[in-house]
């Protein structure tokens, strides 16, 4: 296919990667261009806009940082994605989005005769999680694009449904998180072996792959793990907005989207996300570190 890739940062170089792996052509874009290098390496062509990347396609994707930028890529009058995109191509945004935002370019997608999908993704390519939300026509004929980047793809629902998955999980993953810091400084304050318990808790009731950043990236002080501190506090904001437009309980989530808050007005944002430690650290006068032993 003829694919037009918007955003090619940490998530989509190698996300394109994939889909040119696969035998695919792809016109790329992002607004810095030096970060499209890779993929021209790879035998990509580069557009000067968003719009010259979408032109004469059959399927376009977005994978951008927010809601901002992806209607700013995608709406623009006059270089926006939409304004090239040819009547019956397939646009598909794999950003963690806004449900507000994935209703409006459904609709303005409906209006041009363009299929849309929000199929945003979790995990690393080519072994990704794709949760799609839109037509499953749409969704089946455009099912070899994700599965080139994806192990586990789902058709979720009609339009919006993959955003919300998405943000469930982030919510899920992310409070979580916040949860087993506060376990582990409970732990740290009564005098236990941060090292013991590290090795207990993937084996009993706490377990969780959320955890594993604990020992990994907290107890040796690296912070480094998984995504930046700034996509998980606007992902968990996002999630928790959600709850409250539902009508659902978020009062867990809006707690632990405090802590991630408090942690970029720390000027931490392009961190780990694991460095929101430190605040609770703060709070409770203990360090969570402690040398990991296979025993």
């Amino acid at each position: 296919m003829r694919i037009g890739f918007v955003g090619t940062g940490t998530m989509g170089t190698p996300i394109a990667g994939c889909l040119i792996a696969a035998g695919h052509h792809l016109t790329v874009y992002d607004i810095r261009r030096a970060a499209t290098g890779a993929l021209v390496a790879q035998g990509a062509a580069v557009a000067e806009t968003p719009r010259a990347a979408a032109e004469s396609v059959d399927a376009v994707f977005t994978s951008l940082p927010g809601p901002g930028e992806v209607e700013a890529a995608v709406l623009d009058p006059v270089s926006g994605i939409l304004r090239g995109m040819p009547s019956g191509a397939a646009y598909i945004d794999l950003t963690t989005n806004a449900p507000a935002t994935i209703r409006r370019l459904a609709e303005r997608c409906r209006e041009l005769g363009v299929a849309f999908l929000d199929a945003p993704v979790s995990g690393r390519p080519p072994n990704m999680t794709v949760m799609a939300g839109g037509e499953e026509t749409d969704f089946t004929r455009v099912r070899p694009l994700f599965e080139a980047i994806g192990k586990n793809v789902f058709h979720v629902g009609p339009s919006g449904a993959g955003c919300v998955a998405k943000l469930v999980t982030q919510y899920l993953g992310y409070t979580n998180f916040i949860a087993a810091l506060e376990g582990m400084l409970i732990a740290a304050k009564a005098g236990i072996d941060l090292g013991v318990l590290a090795r207990i808790v993937p084996v009993s009731a706490g377990q969780s792959r959320t955890f594993d950043n604990i020992p990994r990236s907290v107890l040796t002080g690296a912070f480094t793990s998984g995504g930046t501190l700034d996509i998980v506090a606007k992902d968990m904001d996002l999630a928790v907005a959600l709850a409250r437009e539902v009508g659902a309980p978020g009062a867990l989530g809006a707690l632990a989207s405090d802590i991630y808050k408090r942690a970029q007005a720390q000027g931490w944002g392009g961190e780990g996300f694991p460095v929101v430690a430190r605040i609770l650290e703060a709070m409770a006068g203990v360090e969570l570190r402690s040398e990991l032993r296979d025993e």
